[in-house]
């Protein structure tokens, strides 16, 4: 990479500048390589700073915001979720997050989880907590899909007996959920607030 263009790629891009080139690398799983490249960008609003969420079956139910997060050691799905589902509590347990505050659990369920071809039994922790998302795949999950995530181009690659197959981010939907509506005009002691 040329200074010029490191030096665009660190500062940004001036008006009327393309974007550098998304980078490309590959894994070999098993005997499948899967690689991300520019084409697998093509459908995405660069530049983002977006999580990679997706919809995928668990249990019988189609559930969005399922957000793929390589640094979970847990899969999480919301009781909500649990409660749509009509299944039962079982039993709780304490689990610590990233700012070592902790989160009591509603307890442990087992689901079949579907993401496109491949079906895998997911054990989750159930909380009652308010997130965004209605699950949270950790890395269990990732690592028993045998899956290779990628954030920057907002994608799931994972093998299958029939090759690599993918599931797309939901980009459109994910920057939905973070919309902040109108202005609206607020009134304050000392008049109207800008």
């Amino acid at each position: 990479m040329g200074a010029t263009t490191r030096e665009q790629f660190f500062r940004g891009p001036s008006e009327g500048t393309e974007y550098p080139k998304l980078a490309y690398y590959s894994f070999t799983i098993d005997e499948d390589v899967v690689t991300f490249t520019d084409e697998d960008a093509a459908s995405i609003i660069l530049p983002h700073n977006d999580a990679l969420v997706i919809t995928v079956l668990i249990g019988s139910c189609q559930v969005k915001r399922v957000i793929i997060e390589p640094g979970s050691s847990v899969n999480i799905l919301l009781w909500k979720v649990v409660e749509e589902m009509g299944l039962l509590e079982q039993a709780a347990r304490t689990l610590s997050v990233f700012n070592m505050s902790s989160e009591i659990t509603k307890g442990e369920i087992d689901l079949l989880v579907e993401a496109d071809v491949v079906v895998k039994m997911t054990k989750f922790y159930v909380i009652s907590g308010d997130m965004q998302y209605n699950a949270i795949f950790g890395r269990p999950w990732i690592h028993d899909m045998k899956a290779v995530p990628s954030r920057l181009h907002l994608l799931l690659k994972f093998p299958t007996p029939d090759g690599i197959r993918k599931i797309q981010g939901e980009q459109p939907a994910l920057r939905e959920m973070f919309v902040i509506e109108e202005p609206v005009a607020v009134e304050s002691s000392i008049g109207p607030v800008p």
